[in-house]
C-alpha cells in the first residue's frame, strides 16, 4: 500500500519521492501557522503544567520536611527527658548512698578527730626529768676528797645515791617515750580511717558534680531542642542515620545468627514431626524449626519488655510493677524451656549425624572407626543450642532502634525521591518549552524553500515599494518646487503691477 501511494505520481521513484516532496513542502508551508501555534501552545501547555506539578511536589517536600523536622524533635525532646531522668536518678542514688548518712559520717569523723586531738595531746606531754641532776653530780664529783675516808666515803655515797637516782629517772623517762611511740603507733589506724572517709567524701563530691555539668549539659540541648535550633535538627538527623546503620547491622549479625539456629534444630525437627510432610513446598520441620526460633525472640522481646529495657509495647509499659515482674518471670521461663530443648534438639542432631555417618561407612564396607574426642563438638552444639536463643532474646534492643530510627530514615528518603521528582519535572519542562522551539526550527526547515521563494517575493515587493515610493517622492519635490517657482514670479510681479 505505502510503495503505491509512494508510486502514484511516477514509475520512477526518485520523481515520485521528489512529487511527494513538492506536496509535503507545499502543504507544510500552507499549515505553517497553524504547526507553529500548535507546537508553540504544546510545549507551553506543557511546561506550565511539569511546573505546576514541580509547584506541588514543593508543596509535599515541605510538608514533609516539616514532618521529618517535628518527628526528629519529638525524639530528640523524648531522649532528652529521658536522660535528665537517668541524671537525676543517679543524683538521687549517690545522695541516698552517701549524702544520707551523712550525720552518721559527721559523728563519726568528729569522734576520729577527737580520739586523734588526745592522742595528739597525750603524745605531746613530755615527762618532767629531775632538773639539773646532772650538774649536781658533777659538783659532787668535782669536790675535793682532801684525804678523809669518812668524807671519801660521804661523797661516795651521796654520788652512788644520785647516780641511782638519775638511772631511775632514766628509766622512767625512757617508759614513757615508749608509751608515747605506743600511742602515736595508736594514731596511724584512726588517722588512715579518717582518710578514707573523707576520700569517700571527695567522691561523693567530685559525682554529684560531674552528674551535676551532665544534667547541665542535657538541659542545654533539651533547651535547644525545644527552641527547634537548626543545630539540633542536624545532630538528631546524624544521630538517627547513626542509630540506624548499628542497628541494621545488628540485626543482620542476629538474623546470621537464626539462621545458624535454625540449621542446628532443622535436622532433629525433621525426624520429630516427620520430614515427608510438607505446607506448600516447604517442608514442616523447616516450619516448626521457624516457629520455635521466633518463639524465642518473641519471649526475648517481651521479656526485655517487662524489664523495662525496651518500650516497643506502650501497653506492657503501662502495667503495674508487679503485673510486669510476673510476665517477665514467665517469658524467662519460656525462653529457658525452649533453650533446653533446643539443646537436646543440639544432642539429638549430633547423634544423627553420627548414625548416617555410620551407615554411610557400613554401606562403603569399610570399618568404623571410633573417633577420638567425639564428645568435644556435642557439648558445643549443646552449649550452642542453649546459648543462642538468650543471644537471639537480645534482638529486641536493635530491634527498637531500627524502628525509631526507621521514620527519620524513610522521611529523609522520601524528601530525596520529592526532590528528584521536582528537578526532573523542572528539567522536563524546560525541555519541553525548548523542544517546542526546536520542533517549529525543524518544521521551519522542511519548508526552506517556499521560505526563500516567500522572502524573495516580499523583498522584490519592498524594492518596488520603495522604488515607487522614491519617485513619488521626486515627483512631489518637483511640483512643490514648480509652485514655489509660480509664487516667487507672482510675487516679482506685484510690485510692478502697483
Amino acid at each position: 500500500m505505502l510503495s503505491e501511494l509512494l508510486y502514484i505520481w511516477s514509475d520512477s521513484g526518485a520523481l515520485s519521492v521528489a512529487i511527494w516532496l513538492v506536496i509535503a513542502m507545499t502543504v507544510l508551508y500552507l499549515g505553517r501557522p497553524h504547526a507553529h501555534q500548535l507546537l508553540r501552545s504544546s510545549g507551553r501547555a506543557l511546561n506550565q503544567s511539569l511546573r505546576l506539578a514541580a509547584a506541588s511536589i514543593r508543596g509535599l517536600e515541605g510538608q514533609v520536611s516539616r514532618r521529618n523536622r517535628d518527628v526528629l524533635l519529638a525524639m530528640g525532646r523524648e531522649e532528652s527527658e529521658k536522660a535528665v531522668e537517668r541524671a537525676f536518678s543517679r543524683v538521687n542514688a549517690v545522695v541516698e548512698r552517701d549524702l544520707a548518712r551523712y550525720p552518721e559520717l559527721h559523728r563519726r569523723l568528729a569522734d576520729v578527730l577527737a580520739k586523734v586531738e588526745a592522742d595528739y595531746q597525750a603524745s605531746a606531754t613530755e615527762a618532767p626529768l629531775p632538773p639539773a641532776w646532772s650538774e649536781v653530780v658533777e659538783t659532787v664529783s668535782a669536790l675535793p676528797s682532801s684525804g678523809d675516808p669518812q668524807v671519801v666515803k660521804v661523797l661516795e655515797n651521796i654520788k652512788s645515791v644520785v647516780e641511782k637516782s638519775h638511772r631511775e629517772t632514766l628509766k622512767v623517762h625512757q617508759k614513757y617515750l615508749k608509751e608515747r611511740h605506743k600511742t602515736l603507733h595508736a594514731m596511724q589506724p584512726e588517722w588512715r580511717r579518717l582518710n578514707q572517709q573523707m576520700e569517700q567524701v571527695q567522691k561523693s563530691v567530685s559525682s554529684l558534680d560531674e552528674q551535676t555539668r551532665q544534667i547541665d549539659r542535657h538541659m542545654e540541648n533539651y533547651e535547644s531542642i525545644r527552641r527547634g535550633d537548626d543545630k539540633s535538627v542536624h545532630a538528631l538527623t546524624a544521630s538517627s542515620l547513626t542509630q540506624f546503620f548499628i542497628a541494621a547491622l545488628v540485626l543482620v549479625i542476629a538474623a546470621f545468627g537464626g539462621l545458624i539456629n535454625f540449621h542446628l534444630i532443622a535436622l532433629p525437627m525433621s525426624e520429630m514431626v516427620g520430614g515427608a510432610s510438607y505446607i506448600g513446598n516447604v517442608p514442616v520441620s523447616d516450619v516448626a524449626a521457624l516457629v520455635i526460633i521466633m518463639v524465642e525472640i518473641s519471649m526475648g522481646i517481651f521479656l526485655l519488655e517487662a524489664l523495662g529495657v525496651t518500650r516497643l509495647f506502650p501497653m506492657i509499659g503501662r502495667m503495674d510493677d508487679r503485673m510486669r515482674r510476673r510476665m517477665a518471670i514467665v517469658a524467662f521461663s519460656i525462653l529457658f524451656i525452649f533453650a533446653t530443648i533446643e539443646s537436646s534438639l543440639a544432642y539429638m542432631r549430633d547423634l544423627l549425624a553420627q548414625d548416617r555417618e555410620a551407615l554411610a561407612q557400613t554401606l562403603a564396607g569399610t570399618e568404623m572407626v571410633e573417633a577420638q574426642f567425639r564428645w568435644i563438638p556435642s557439648v558445643a552444639q549443646m552449649m550452642l543450642g542453649f546459648i543462642l536463643p538468650f543471644a537471639l532474646a537480645f534482638v529486641a534492643i536493635p530491634l527498637e532502634a531500627f524502628i525509631n530510627s526507621l521514620r527519620t530514615v524513610l522521611g529523609l528518603l522520601s524528601l530525596g525521591v520529592l526532590r528528584f521528582v521536582r528537578v526532573v519535572l523542572r528539567t522536563a519542562g524546560g525541555l519541553a518549552g525548548h523542544g517546542s522551539k526546536m520542533l517549529i526550527s525543524v518544521y521551519d526547515l522542511f519548508v526552506m524553500l517556499p521560505l526563500g521563494v516567500e522572502r524573495m517575493v516580499h523583498s522584490l515587493r519592498e524594492q518596488a515599494g520603495n522604488r515607487a515610493g522614491r519617485h513619488d517622492n521626486r515627483s512631489n519635490r518637483a511640483g512643490k518646487g514648480r509652485h514655489k517657482a509660480a509664487d516667487t514670479d507672482e510675487q516679482s510681479l506685484k510690485p510692478k503691477e502697483a
